[in-house]
């Protein structure tokens, strides 16, 4: 039997080839199967993330079978709510991720370039937190979705690692967004906090590797 793989649902073709590069260094042999649907992004910003719910349940019906990893932070919880319909389990990319983050520090910076993802993103790390007492200051980075928009990715990851290396009073630093990734690795000297480096964390390796562990519901036996 063919092995069904993993689907990714992206609002941006820029993430294929991002998690392909992850799923060749870190899982040779992993099948990834994307869709790419920005106009599920642009919907969920207007109107809001429960608004694409059915636009989502097709999309992913039609997919098959298969476990789904959501790389798209605005519309993640949407997704996950689909789970019990579609019948496989679906993640979104950032759970990983904030799970790492309620982990590391109570004090938890989140960095956004969508406004649209920061009130998701801080109601993920609450959800992850439970129990822990967490403090979760969000920043919109200014300019930073415009040079996306425009294909200007070194300016857009630029202006993230700069905002990153602003933010003081933090034990960790959440880049919200997949698309953020790169900004990690050009922040400057980590900004000392008690003389310790300030992670920066990112969600597309952890995400990745949490959706390839997924395993498909169990199809019930023949009669």
């Amino acid at each position: 039997m063919t092995e069904p793989g993993l689907v990714l649902l992206h609002t941006s073709p820029v993430h294929v080839p991002v998690f392909d590069a992850l799923r060749d260094r870190h899982h040779p042999g992993a099948v990834l199967r994307h869709l790419v649907a920005p106009e599920l992004l642009e919907r969920a910003r207007a109107e809001g993330p429960r608004v694409v719910a059915p636009a989502l349940l097709a999309l992913l019906a039609a997919a098959g079978p298969a476990p789904v990893l959501v790389t798209c932070s605005t519309i993640g919880a949407t997704a996950e709510s689909l789970a019990a319909q579609l019948g496989v389990p679906v993640l979104r990319v950032d759970r990983p991720m904030a799970a790492a983050a309620v982990r590391t520090g109570a004090r938890i910076a989140v960095l956004a370039a969508l406004e649209s993802t920061l009130a998701p993103t801080a109601d993920l790390l609450a959800e992850e937190a439970g129990e822990r007492r967490v403090s979760v200051r969000t920043h919109l980075v200014a300019g930073a979705w415009e040079c996306f928009e425009a294909g200007d990715t070194a300016g857009y990851l630029a202006r993230v690692a700069a905002a990153a290396d602003a933010v003081t009073g933090a034990d960790v630093i959440v880049l919200a967004q997949a698309s953020m990734a790169g900004a990690a690795g050009l922040t400057a000297s980590p900004v000392p906090v008690l003389s310790s480096p300030v992670p920066v964390l990112s969600s597309p390796a952890p995400g990745l590797a949490a959706g390839l562990a997924l395993r498909p519901a169990p199809r019930p036996a023949p009669p």
